[in-house]
């Protein structure tokens, strides 16, 4: 009996054990950052389609039978990836954009259950992914915007990408926790020309701002250094006022004594009080000239090199002004000399067209006295061959004068019936006295005029 019972414990106990092996063996536990996918057998969960064909579980254990279901892990620890994209911006310059993006696996089992499908056998290939798919919006988005754009408004980028990439990552099963523009690196130095105009205006009104202070402070200084000599010179010469009354009185009563001995001496006592006012105008003269004076003297010192600092700063800008003359001076001297040497090129080839012209006309004026010798020539053998004709007419006249003025007259008769005709061009009414007779004396006389001419 006692057998059968340390039989029947020990039978117990292995049992107990064996369940133990058992249950730990079956017995699986999802930690916080990850989730369970069990395969092998039908379940249905809640958010997900009947019949998917796996189980999820996250935060709790579960039972899992050995040899008939598979389970395997699915991180869902945050994950990043940095982003380095070479982009176009919508005016054509070229920029590398630099960022970070953090995601990681969203929580319900719905992400879960599409993370699991596409990443439980390569959750390192989780950000080269999630990389691929942001590069390509932020590209796309980037090619719309301006470089002016990007620079002033970066959470309009970041949430433009965010907004683009939110379906394909829900999809995916993942959430972006975080996406951050570090930088926009400019290979063409767009951004930093940019930036110049803006960096030279902040120079320009700093040293500006500057120059006005060290003019404010100067001027202050000036006046604060002419006040405090003036206040000197006012103490100065109310002290020597008053050591000129306490002199004054002193002297009063020094003649207070000799006045009540002798009035007699009255004449003596003015004459005194007469020497110490001249004495006090001297001591008072003497005060203007070793207090006064000096303290005028230093207001003017400081007012002159006042005047000289901005004497010397008018002297640097004439001195500019003149080196500026001087130079615009050279210039007029380089294109005056250039005009000059212009104006010999010009004028030596005025001498040149002057020679040939001269020579032109010369050969023009010898061919035309050549012409005129020749005509002149003409005219003195036709002159002469008349002089010949006259010479020999006039013989032929002498011999036989009749027959040569009946000849000429012959030659000459159409003008002579011309001439004599013309008598009667003016004429409107005639009257004959004595008929055919006086016709006939009437044109005998008009061809004697006509023959006559």
């Amino acid at each position: 009996m006692p057998m059968v019972v340390g039989v029947v414990a020990g039978a117990a106990v292995l049992a107990l054990i064996l369940i133990v092996v058992i249950f730990k063996l079956m017995w699986r536990v999802a930690e916080p950052n990850e989730a369970l996918i069990i395969s092998g057998s039908k379940h249905r969960t809640e958010g997900i389609e009947e019949g998917m064909g796996f189980r999820i579980v996250t935060g709790r254990g579960t039972l899992v039978m050995p040899g008939v279901q598979a389970v395997r892990k699915l991180s869902l620890d945050l994950n990043e990836t940095q982003l380095s994209v070479d982009c176009v911006t919508h005016q054509g310059i070229p920029l590398k954009v630099r960022g970070v993006v953090i995601f990681k696996v969203g929580d319900d089992f719905v992400s879960i259950a599409n993370a699991g499908r596409r990443f439980l056998d390569q959750q390192k290939l989780m950000s080269e992914r999630v990389h691929n798919v942001f590069a390509g919006h932020l590209r796309s988005i980037v090619g719309g915007l301006t470089v002016e754009d990007m620079i002033r408004d970066r959470d309009k980028l970041t949430g433009q990408t965010r907004a683009a990439c939110g379906t394909e990552m829900e999809k995916l099963g993942l959430i972006v926790d975080s996406l951050q523009i570090h930088e926009i690196e400019d290979p063409t130095g767009y951004i930093k020309n940019l930036a110049m105009p803006h960096a030279a205006a902040v120079q320009r009104d700093a040293r500006i701002a500057q120059a006005e202070a060290n003019r404010l402070a100067t001027e202050a200084e000036q006046q604060a250094s002419a006040r405090m000599a003036e206040a000197t010179r006012d103490s100065e010469i109310l002290q020597a006022g008053y050591q000129a009354e306490r002199d004054n009185a002193a002297a009063t009563s020094r003649q207070a004594g000799p006045l009540a001995e002798a009035q007699a001496r009255q004449e003596v006592v003015v004459q005194e009080t007469r020497v110490a006012e001249l004495k006090a105008h001297r001591r008072e003269q003497q005060l203007q000239a070793d207090v006064r004076k000096p303290a005028d003297a230093k207001a003017y010192e400081k007012r002159t090199l006042a005047e000289a600092e901005r004497d010397v700063r008018i002297s640097a800008a004439q001195a500019k002004a003149k080196e500026t003359e001087l130079a615009a001076a050279a210039e007029a001297t380089r294109v005056k000399t250039a005009a000059s040497a212009e104006a010999e090129a010009t004028k030596a080839r005025g001498a040149a067209a002057a020679t040939a012209t001269r020579a032109t006309g010369e050969a023009e004026a010898a061919a035309a006295q050549a012409k005129g010798l020749a005509v002149a020539e003409s005219t003195r053998a036709k002159g002469l061959a008349e002089a010949e004709a006259i010479a020999a007419r006039a013989a032929a006249l002498a011999e036989n004068q009749e027959a040569v003025v009946a000849q000429q007259l012959a030659e000459n008769w159409p003008e002579i019936v011309r001439a004599g005709a013309e008598a009667f061009g003016n004429v409107e009414h005639m009257v004959l006295l004595n008929g055919a007779d006086g016709m006939s004396d009437l044109f005998a006389k008009a061809l004697t005029m006509g023959g006559t001419g």
